[in-house]
């Protein structure tokens, strides 16, 4: 756990967090918006278009066309992520209605990803960092759709059986 909290401070806060509650939180919210900036400004730092591209034995339009459509899309991921939490914050911090809040705050669909091909014309840094807005999407998906469904626990696969056997048994 100290290893974690060295290398991810936000995110081992946030596991903490998350451990004493089954709700969203301003302080996971807050954590998530902080990561989600960092991310976004490392995002536009490594897509800048100056001198970026040394490709090596690629055709070097292939290369700048793949730079432009991962560009696009790890952005696009990033700005829908971090519209997502201000409206949460925003929610928070009373300035949205929950009812506004699930009407207006839902989360863009994900976007299809790259082709393998083509992100590994953008070399290893790049591809690391495509997956990791890709894991911190997916991330604000599961909160989006957990709080859509109000947290709410569902039984496992065997609970789900034994109640409809109990309901079909019971019919009998």
């Amino acid at each position: 756990m100290k290893e974690l909290a060295r290398r991810w401070p936000v995110g081992v806060a946030l596991l903490r967090d998350m451990a004493q509650t089954a709700d969203l939180s301003p302080t996971i919210v807050e954590a998530l918006y902080s990561e989600a900036l960092v991310l976004a400004d490392e995002a536009r730092a490594a897509f800048d278009f100056s001198g970026r591209l040394v490709p090596a034995g690629e055709d070097e339009d292939l290369a700048r066309i793949a730079l432009s459509c991962e560009a696009l899309r790890t952005t696009t991921r990033m700005m829908h992520a971090i519209a997502w939490l201000l409206n949460q914050r925003a929610y928070f911090a009373g300035e949205l209605s929950e009812f506004q809040l699930r009407r207006h705050g839902r989360l863009p669909q994900r976007q299809p990803d790259a082709s393998p091909d083509q992100v590994a014309l953008l070399g290893p840094e790049l591809e690391a960092l495509i997956e990791r807005t890709r894991l911190f999407y997916a991330r604000i998906e599961r909160l989006d759709l957990a709080w859509r469904n109000h947290f709410a626990m569902h039984p496992a696969a065997i609970h789900r059986l034994r109640e409809r056997l109990g309901v079909a048994v019971g019919h009998l």
